[in-house]
C-alpha cells in the first residue's frame, strides 16, 4: 500500500530543503569567523598604513630596501594583534606593526639592556647599501642581474647614546602609535609578565638573529620563551641576512649573515613548525661572502613564518 502526502506537506518538505540547500551554499561562500580567524589587512590598507604623512622620512628611506607592503602582507596582521617585535632597534618595524594592529591592539618593542662592560652594537655599516637599486613600494624593481652600482638610500642612524627603549619612546608620542611599549629585557627573558604565557599573537625578529650569534645570547632560551608567550596559532616571523651553507651563525659579527638552515633547526627545536616562506626579499646572485655584496646588489635575506601548533 502506498503512502501518499497531501500537498500541503509536499510543498512544507520541498521548502525545507531549498531553505537548507541555500544555508548550506551561504555557508561554503562565506565560512564562519570562527573556522577563518580575523581578516588580514587589505592590501588597500596596507598601502594606507604605508603612505601615513605622519610617518618620518627615515622611515620612508627605510621602506625602499625593506618592502613594508610585502612584509605586512606576508606576516597577515589583523587589527586587534597583540604583538612583540624582538630586537626593535630604532622601532621601524614596531611602528609599523602598531599602526597594523591599530588601536585595539599593542605592540611591544623589546630591546636588552646595555651591559655596562660591552659597547653598544653598531650597525653592520654600510647597511644601507645592501639594495642600492630597490625599487619604492609599489614600483617594480629591476632583476638581480640586471643591478648595477648607484647611490645607495642609506637609513638615518639613531642618535649617539639614544637607546632603542628611548627611541620608541619618541615615537609613542605619536597619537597614531600610542599603543606601542618599549620593554627593556634580556633576550633569553624577553617576554612582559603580563604576555609571557599565550598571550601574543605575533612575534617578530628583524635582521637581528645573526646578532644573537657575536652577542653570546642563549637563543634556545629565548625562542622557549617566544614559544611560551604565543598563542596556539600564533606566529613568529623571522627575517635575516643570508649566510653561506655550512657557516651556521659563526659569520655574525663580522658579516653579519645567519645560514637559513642554521636558524630554522634552532627554532624548529622549540617546537614551532614552518609555516610560510617568503621571496620577496631574495638574490640568488648575492655569493654571500661578504657584508655588502661585491659587485653592489640586493643583499640574500630569507622570510620565515613558523606557527606555534
Amino acid at each position: 500500500m502506498k503512502t501518499v502526502l497531501p500537498i500541503r506537506k509536499i510543498l512544507k518538505l520541498r521548502h525545507s530543503i531549498l531553505v537548507l540547500g541555500t544555508i548550506l551554499v551561504a555557508g561554503a561562500a562565506f565560512p564562519a569567523s570562527a573556522e577563518t580567524g580575523p581578516a588580514t589587512l587589505s592590501k588597500e590598507r596596507i598601502g594606507e598604513i604605508i603612505a601615513s604623512p605622519d610617518r618620518s622620512a627615515a622611515d620612508r628611506t627605510n621602506d625602499i630596501r625593506r618592502k613594508p607592503d610585502q612584509m605586512l602582507a606576508f606576516i597577515g596582521v589583523w587589527p586587534g594583534m597583540v604583538a612583540l617585535d624582538l630586537s626593535s632597534g630604532g622601532g621601524y618595524t614596531t611602528e609599523l606593526i602598531a599602526r597594523a594592529v591599530g588601536p585595539t591592539g599593542r605592540v611591544y618593542g623589546q630591546s636588552a639592556p646595555r651591559s655596562p662592560d660591552r659597547a653598544a652594537p653598531a650597525p653592520a655599516a654600510p647597511e644601507g647599501q645592501s639594495h642600492p637599486t630597490a625599487a619604492a613600494p609599489g614600483t617594480v624593481a629591476a632583476a638581480p642581474a640586471a643591478v648595477v652600482a648607484a647611490p645607495a638610500a642609506v637609513a638615518a642612524p639613531r642618535p649617539a647614546g639614544r637607546t632603542s627603549a628611548q627611541a620608541l619612546a619618541e615615537r609613542a608620542k605619536n597619537p597614531a602609535v600610542a599603543n606601542m611599549v618599549a620593554v627593556v629585557q634580556p633576550f633569553e627573558a624577553p617576554i612582559p609578565p603580563e604576555v609571557a604565557s599565550n598571550k601574543l599573537d605575533l612575534v617578530t625578529l628583524m635582521f637581528n638573529y645573526h646578532d644573537l650569534g657575536f652577542l653570546g645570547v642563549d637563543r634556545a632560551q629565548m625562542n622557549s620563551a617566544v614559544y611560551a608567550a604565543l598563542k596556539p596559532g600564533g606566529m613568529y616571523v623571522i627575517a635575516d641576512h643570508s649566510g653561506r651553507s655550512g657557516t651556521g651563525i659563526s659569520e655574525s659579527g663580522t658579516l653579519h649573515r645567519v645560514e637559513e638552515a642554521f636558524l630554522r633547526k634552532e627554532v624548529e627545536a622549540a617546537g614551532f613548525k614552518l609555516a610560510e616562506e617568503g621571496y620577496f626579499l631574495r638574490n640568488p646572485s648575492d655569493p654571500r661572502d661578504k657584508n655588502t655584496p661585491d659587485p653592489p646588489q640586493p643583499k640574500d635575506e630569507f622570510v620565515l613564518k613558523f606557527v606555534k601548533p
